[in-house]
This record gives structure tokens, C-alpha cells and sequence, in this order.
């Protein structure tokens, strides 16, 4: 039972994408709630949101590559 080396490769690649924006999406959030009287609050919001949201997304679909690539589905 030989796991699928190019599957694990890029199930990795997904993860450490998903590395920075774990990160980078809370800053942004704690940044958009310190700073509500600019007028910028809400875009700031926005895009942490989104961060978040993509990191999570990129986290799943890494892990289930990664399981692909080990039992060879």
C-alpha cells in the first residue's frame, strides 16, 4: 500500500496556504473592531471575514487531498 506522493505534495501545498491567513484573518477582524470610526471598518471586516472563511476552506480540502493521497482513493 504506496501512498500517491504528487497528491501528498499538493494536499500540503493547500495547507500552507491556509498557514498565513489563519493568522492573517483575526488581525484583520481585531483591527476592524479597534478602528469602528473609520470609514474603512466595514471593508476591513469584509476581508477578514473572507480570510478566515478561505482558510478554513483551503484546510479542508487539503486534508481530504492529503487522505486521498495516503489510501490511495
Amino acid at each position: 500500500m504506496a501512498t500517491n506522493k504528487q497528491l501528498l505534495g499538493k494536499g500540503i501545498k493547500y495547507l500552507t496556504g491556509a498557514l498565513p491567513l489563519m493568522f492573517i484573518g483575526p488581525s484583520l477582524i481585531y483591527n476592524a473592531f479597534q478602528n469602528q470610526h473609520t470609514a474603512w471598518h466595514y471593508l476591513v471586516l469584509g476581508i477578514g471575514i473572507v480570510a478566515c472563511l478561505s482558510s478554513m476552506v483551503l484546510i479542508f480540502l487539503g486534508l481530504k487531498i492529503i487522505m486521498k493521497g495516503i489510501f490511495n482513493d
